[in-house]
């Protein structure tokens, strides 16, 4: 049985025998590899993505003071108004592709077999729009929730998905640096290196925040509908940032324990979901007994820790069963079918963000669905 605590650095468990390459008279012609083709919104409208290099001279990197300002990768995804003319955007650099394959034990070239549906830089849909931050888990990176982002995009938000650098696995920066992550692989608890990790974290988040508020670019943000969100370690940011900062309406945390932080003993005064692949955990219990606005804690049957991003999508092409121990598999992936797992995140996701950000009516939120019947309403509030 997988512990808690280890779950969020299984993705990161490596030393799986390489596999033996074939005998030159076994050898058999390679065939290019087959693309694999994220789920496409639910809706068509054209969805755009560019990438922003950001530098806030107003603050030393937390985790290398000595390299500098703090360097940030950050991916918009937004309603287009057309992608004609524009290529379909990659998953993922190349660099950033083959690191985080190797970290994640997955065949070689299987991020890069991911294919997304937005359109690079394609003609912003007029503003202003309802703005989600998205952070990723420990180690991950701003591509891991990228069919969410592109659900919610193509339905009218912009989505901006920061790469914490010397967090995430690797941040590839334009000019050619390609900067790995500096922290172990310890289970995350309540200790310094931790509440390190969030702060840093959610400076990030503000930051980007106020460069996108006071952006020049040719959509606009609603300064009074953001909201943030996060998978794991970005979870945790998420409740942080949303207790620090008054201009975040709502928060959301895929499956993360609240480590980092004092929102467990303090609760948060605004909208917060949990969406969760265990019952329980003992951050979770003092969230809900200090949380004191409206709140949910929703339990996915046969989720795991990772079925709230897109690996579930690349396991199987990627042969990660063969790397993983049997049961530290099941921990991360599930039982949900890939497709069914991005759309009970998809589905949660946009209408806890259209009910508080649009002020729709989202009865699914009221309590279980025969639709949905892998919903479990753990905890409700208000």
């Amino acid at each position: 049985m997988i512990k808690r605590r280890s779950l969020l650095t299984l993705a990161g468990l490596g030393g799986a025998a390489a596999l033996l390459p074939a005998s030159p008279a076994q050898a058999s012609p390679a065939l290019p590899p087959c693309p694999i083709d994220l789920p496409a919104p639910t809706v068509g409208r054209p969805v755009g993505t560019t990438s922003l290099h950001l530098v806030d001279h107003n603050r030393l990197d937390p985790f290398e003071p000595a390299s500098g300002a703090r360097e940030l990768m950050v991916q918009l995804w937004y309603p287009a108004r057309t992608t004609a003319g524009r290529a379909r955007a990659p998953y993922l650099t190349s660099r950033v592709a083959a690191a985080i394959d190797r970290y994640l034990s997955l065949d070689p070239g299987t991020l890069a077999r991911l294919r997304p549906t937005a359109h690079l830089d394609a003609p912003a849909h007029p503003g202003p729009l309802p703005l989600l931050l998205l952070g990723h888990g420990r180690k991950g990176g701003r591509s891991n929730c990228t069919a969410l982002a592109e659900e919610l995009a193509a339905h009218g938000y912009l989505v901006a998905a920061v790469d914490h650098t010397r967090d995430a696995t690797a941040v590839e920066f334009p000019d050619g640096r390609l900067v790995y992550s500096v922290l172990s692989d310890d289970p995350p608890g309540w200790d310094a290196a931790d509440r390190l990790e969030i702060a840093a974290r959610v400076a990030d988040l503000r930051f980007v925040t106020d460069q996108l508020i006071g952006s020049r670019m040719p959509f606009s943000v609603d300064g009074g509908r953001i909201g943030v969100l996060g998978h794991s370690m970005g979870g945790a940011a998420a409740a942080e940032a949303l207790r620090q900062d008054p201009r975040l309406r709502i928060g959301l945390d895929l499956d993360g324990g609240l480590f980092g932080s004092p929102v467990p003993d303090l609760g948060l005064d605004r909208p917060f979901l949990l969406l969760t692949s265990l019952h329980d955990h003992d951050t979770w219990q003092r969230w809900r007994e200090h949380h004191h606005a409206w709140g949910r804690q929703l339990y996915t049957r046969g989720a795991g820790h990772l079925s709230f991003t897109d690996l579930p999508h690349a396991a199987e092409p990627g042969h990660l069963a063969d790397h993983l121990p049997a049961d530290a598999y099941t921990a991360l992936l599930g039982t949900l079918t890939p497709a069914r797992a991005t759309e009970l995140t998809r589905t949660y996701v946009r209408a806890f963000a259209d009910h508080f950000l649009r002020d729709r009516p989202t009865p699914l939120l009221d309590g279980p669905s025969r639709r949905y019947p892998e919903i479990d309403f753990r905890w409700s509030l208000h």
